[in-house]
């Protein structure tokens, strides 16, 4: 402020007392607000700064647990001798060295050999890099988790620690279904390794860190939330995966996402990514389920699992109604095989596993990982929902099939002359040549049963659990359906010799 030196010395004074309180008041962090003749000081706004989570005490803990994992795999090369010549240079005359100047000279050119010329370079058998993934140890002595689609096609496995030392490791087991395998690392001294969580308390929401070895830059870390639980990405029998938005890429299976405790709640096993790269939507395998493989695999290499020996199928709000079912949970046996040991406890075609062993069982998927989770030749309470009613029988496991048992492919039964309609489900059917059931001859392309899925070919053996040799068996179950208050009826369809069941409303009839 400046104050003219010849001014009222009554108002230099007053001047220079406003002055000394604006730069009071600026010192001190208040503002002076003029109202009238006299400076009133107003108190600025401040805001504390909250306080930002950190993830590095986690990440410190854990990083020397983590590892990157380098697969090599025997690959079959040629040895040029000339011979694989482009016809151009096929007649040259059977000159060693006139064919080596050849060779070296249809090695110039467009890099990527698109000027038309194979390159063939002499090489011994060697092995490449195939694959990159990441791992962690679970055990002081060397054992580490990683993935099977990592190590699979292996013939030798390196291991490149935290600190860039790199050791080599044996291949301990795999397990294909879970997506999961060991390996074992002999070194001096003992390694940093890491426990699995309780996944049963992990919920959508909570914070989580994945570790691993992204695009082979190794050691990377990211961090997000659980964005799902229970997810079925149809990668096999047992996919109960949990769904994480932390960034995870090509080189990140394997790798662990651990909680705030360091403790490992998943393990990266796949991405949806429509890029090819990380759009925040990743899929880990539970902890839960990781802890029981892992568990066999570096027992004996492999995982021992039970068996039921049925085919099921999904409940659906129909097929529920038309089985008076309260809802649509449980699984549909849809056939039980002549060997498995379902059949010889007495389950059938039609029976709904409700419960194994007092455990709820929600889906065919939870059916087939509670089974599972059990060793071949325990017996097993299993409690089904069979004719209106609720029964246990006691099932004495098998051991799981290591395939698929493929059924065969016999002909389809020849449809008579004569053929039925059954005009309120919109099918055209005829009794099968040996009387066991009818065959679908035709089907309304507007009916129910063209959108669920019914085709020509397919045998109807009965509908409500009770055997149909024709179009009035058929009549006969919808009508005393309709009697019990139902709105739907259940079909069993053989197809290609597989079972299935559709439910079929009845209203309209």
């Amino acid at each position: 402020m400046n104050i003219a030196p010849n001014s009222n010395p009554r108002t230099r004074k007053r001047l220079l007392a406003a002055a000394a309180s604006v730069a009071i008041a600026g010192a001190i962090g208040f503002g002076a607000v003029a109202t009238g003749t006299a400076p009133v000081l107003a108190e600025a706004v401040r805001v504390e700064a909250p306080q930002v989570p950190s993830f590095a005490d986690v990440v410190e803990r854990v990083s020397p647990a983590v590892v990157s994992v380098r697969v090599k795999a025997k690959i079959e090369t040629t040895a040029d001798d000339g011979s694989d010549l482009p016809d151009a240079f096929g007649n040259l005359p059977d000159d060693p060295q006139l064919r080596r100047f050849f060779r070296e000279f249809r090695g110039f050119g467009d890099q990527d050999g698109r000027d038309g010329m194979r390159r063939f370079e002499r090489r011994d058998r060697q092995p490449r890099p195939v694959a990159q993934g990441s791992g962690f140890f679970i055990s002081e002595d060397g054992y580490l988790v990683t993935n099977n689609h990592v190590v699979g096609d292996g013939s030798s496995f390196t291991v490149v620690m935290h600190d860039g030392k790199e050791l080599d490791a044996k291949l301990v087991g795999t397990d294909p279904r879970t997506d999961l395998a060991v390996l074992k690392v002999e070194g001096d001294g003992k390694f940093t390794y890491v426990d699995f969580a309780d996944d049963s308390k992990v919920r959508v929401g909570d914070w989580v860190v994945a570790v691993g070895n992204p695009f082979g830059l190794g050691g990377t870390v990211t961090a997000g939330i659980v964005s799902a639980r229970g997810r079925d990405i149809g990668a096999g029998p047992y996919d109960d995966f949990i769904q994480i938005d932390a960034s995870v890429n090509r080189g990140n299976s394997g790798g662990p996402t651990f909680n705030l405790n360091g403790q490992v709640v998943g393990i990266n096993t796949a991405i949806f990514s429509p890029s090819g790269g990380s759009v925040g939507i990743a899929f880990d395998i539970p902890a839960s389920t990781a802890k029981q493989v892992v568990q066999d695999l570096m027992k004996d290499g492999t995982v021992q699992r039970g068996w039921l020996g049925v085919e099921i199928q999904p409940v659906t709000s129909e097929i529920a109604e038309s089985l008076g079912l309260k809802s649509d949970k449980g699984a549909l046996v849809s056939s039980a095989q002549e060997d498995g040991p379902g059949k010889k406890a007495g389950i059938t075609a039609g029976d709904v596993i409700t419960q194994v062993d007092g455990k709820d069982v929600a889906s065919p998927k939870e059916l087939a990982r509670l089974i599972g989770a059990y060793q071949p030749g325990k017996p097993v309470d299993v409690t089904l929902w069979r004719d209106g009613t609720s029964e246990t029988v006691k099932v004495d496991l098998g051991k799981l099939p290591s395939s698929d048992k493929q059924a065969s492919a016999d002909q389809q039964p020849s449809a008579p002359a004569k053929a039925d309609t059954l005009a309120d489900l919109g099918l055209t059917v005829t009794r099968s040549d040996d009387g066991k059931g009818v065959v679908v001859t035709d089907v309304d392309p507007d009916s129910d049963a063209a959108d669920r899925g019914i085709q020509p070919g397919d045998v109807i053996t009965s509908v409500n659990s009770t055997e149909v040799n024709g179009t009035d068996d058929v009549a006969k179950a919808m009508a005393d359906a309709v009697k019990s208050g139902r709105k739907a009826v259940l079909m069993q369809i053989t197809r290609d010799d597989s079972n299935r069941f559709v439910a079929l409303p009845v209203a309209k009839g």
